[in-house]
């Protein structure tokens, strides 16, 4: 059977999947091109990361196809109930890349209390020439050990950044739909670890508690955050978004910054990815990365490997 990673996969996936049997095509087709290609190369497996869109002409156009995988957590990008409804196993991979989220998190946090982002521009330019007057400029860091936490959506990515946080002596709140309470364990170097309880909030309790702010929720109808629940938070809060764009109204946010009620923002997704607004790529209060959360080598060998164990089992077991 062929397998079509459209959107890449790791070598130690493709490794496993041609362990199994699989013959694993990496070709990158267009996506007004995937249907044909893989009608014409019999492909019964497609995968995908969040480049590729799995809608239903491709659906309809591809009865060969068998199974389609998500490599990481959100399928926004996949028909999946239509898909099931005609009989497609549609996988993905939820804690692979859990751990690489919330470290780049805190990438952002940390490079947001330092200015990192906007003495990363102004270096180069003014580093030999003004090198006392940046000093004086970026003397007003913060640190995040003591502040709080506040994480919009408690499930394995929130909760990784929980355990991050702890380990740096923040106090962390939470709010989630789904989740009301949940057990978080820390693991340490040398195999000792702690178990800490969380109870969730209301939404509300987080906008006006939190000194930084992060979500981890899945694209949704609406803003979570916009001009109201701006006005709820703290003066000088951070917030980041390292899970899908459209979740923070952009236009509220750098009214919010140039008010100075935000002092920082670190985006890694954007409302109109991927081609983000230019106010948002030039705003000198805002940190910035390419949609690049699970881009680990860690993570995509997880993601990879994981994928090609469920396929193998999937096909294996004769349920497709």
């Amino acid at each position: 059977m062929k397998v079509l990673a459209n959107d890449g996969i790791s070598k130690s996936g493709i490794k496993a999947l041609e362990k199994g049997g699989f013959e694993v095509i990496t070709t990158k087709v267009a996506q007004e091109q995937v249907a044909n290609y893989i009608n014409a190369n019999d492909v019964s497996v497609l995968l995908v990361r969040s480049a590729t869109k799995v809608r239903k002409d491709i659906i309809d156009a591809c009865p060969g196809l068998k199974i389609i995988g998500r490599g990481g957590v959100g399928m926004d990008n996949i028909d999946v109930a239509y898909a099931r409804s005609k009989g497609l196993h549609v996988i993905n991979t939820p804690a692979s890349s859990s751990e690489s989220v919330a470290e780049l998190v805190f990438a952002h946090l940390f490079t947001g209390v330092r200015f990192l982002h906007d003495a990363n521009r102004n270096m180069p330019l003014e580093g030999d020439s003004n090198f006392e007057g940046l000093k004086k400029a970026y003397a007003n860091g913060i640190e995040l050990r003591g502040k709080t936490l506040g994480i919009i959506g408690f499930g394995r990515i929130g909760q990784a950044v929980a355990k991050m946080a702890l380990g740096l002596g923040m106090k962390v709140i939470a709010a989630d739909k789904f989740v009301d309470k949940a057990e978080v364990r820390v693991d340490f170097y040398n195999g000792q670890f702690i178990n800490v309880e969380f109870e969730t909030e209301p939404l509300e309790e987080v906008f006006k508690h939190a000194d930084f702010i992060t979500l981890h929720v899945p694209a949704q109808e609406g803003y979570v955050i916009g001009k109201e629940e701006l006005a709820m938070m703290k003066d000088g809060v951070g917030i980041v978004n390292c899970a899908r764009g459209g979740v923070i109204d952009e236009v509220a946010l750098v009214e919010a910054l140039d008010s100075e009620k935000v002092l920082f923002a670190g985006l890694d997704v954007f409302e109109k990815e991927p081609t983000p607004e230019i106010q948002i790529l030039m705003h000198p209060k805002i940190s910035l990365t390419p949609h690049i959360g699970a881009a680990t080598l860690e993570a995509q060998d997880r993601i990879g490997t994981e994928l090609a164990e469920q396929i193998i089992s999937l096909l294996q077991s004769e349920k497709v």
